[in-house]
């Protein structure tokens, strides 16, 4: 049985990345970040992110990340086995997150991990839109 918590469509609103010093890093997908994942009660899911921003700087790339699989969920670890992805690295793999729920939205998680050439946590907030 999955968590009913997490069914649904959820909107992204904000991330964040910090170092291992507590420091606060640029935000994972620019200020303006974008996304939207979906988590079917079948035990589906889908996820799309990317930078929001209109124009990016010169010389900068737009952040995109997507990938679907089925998923479980215990309530507080979720498990997307990966069988689609932006990321040909992640298809057959096993995408892990921490979900924690909090002000009415959904936290997500990815284990501490290198990011745009610095190891950090990430968190990201989500909406639920639907």
């Amino acid at each position: 049985m999955i968590d009913p918590r997490i069914i649904g469509i959820w909107r992204l609103i904000s991330t964040k990345g910090i170092d291992d010093n507590g420091n606060a890093l640029p935000p994972p997908y620019g200020p303006t970040p974008n996304g939207v994942v979906c988590f079917q009660p079948d035990g589906r899911m889908v996820n799309v992110i990317c930078d929001g921003r209109d124009g990016l700087p010169a010389g900068e790339i737009r952040q995109f990340m997507s990938y679907v699989g089925n998923y479980t969920f215990d309530g507080v670890t979720l498990v997307t086995h990966v069988d689609a992805s932006s990321d040909a690295s992640r298809i057959g793999g096993d995408q892990v997150r921490t979900i924690r729920f909090e002000n009415g939205g959904m936290v997500l998680a990815p284990p501490r991990r290198l990011y745009a050439g610095v190891m950090q946590r990430q968190e990201l907030f989500w909406e639920r839109v639907g």
